[in-house]
């Protein structure tokens, strides 16, 4: 394990974008669809800053794990769970499904694979 600078700098640069579009932005593409992309390349990012694998692999667990939280939102899993109260499980596992969603984590692992082309 060994830190790639790269990849390092571009999950603290997207980290600071995705905390000022949660800080400040109220549209309606913004903060719901480029937010959930750029969520899957900070997750991305920050594996590979860290973790020496094959970007597809990395880029393939992304996917799955950004699947999973919205999973948990399709069976009102804060609710159940009864973490409603806490502001922070609502907003880190959410609680609206969309297929949107989805759409835009797929994106994001389209985007991940073709920025480790550049950086690789």
């Amino acid at each position: 394990m060994s830190l790639n600078n790269k990849y390092f700098i571009l999950f603290l640069t997207i980290f600071i974008v995705e905390v000022l579009i949660a800080l400040y932005v109220r549209d309606t593409f913004v903060r719901p669809y480029l937010g959930d992309i750029l969520v899957v390349i900070l997750l991305f990012c920050g594996a590979k800053s860290f973790v020496k694998t094959r970007s597809i692999s990395i880029a393939i667990m992304v996917l799955v794990f950004a699947f999973f939280i919205e999973f948990l939102q399709y069976i009102n899993f804060v609710e159940r769970v009864g973490l409603s109260q806490y502001a922070i499980a609502r907003v880190v596992i959410g609680t609206s499904f969309s297929w949107e969603d989805m759409l835009c984590y797929t994106v994001g692992f389209f985007l991940s694979l073709l920025l480790s082309l550049f950086l690789e």
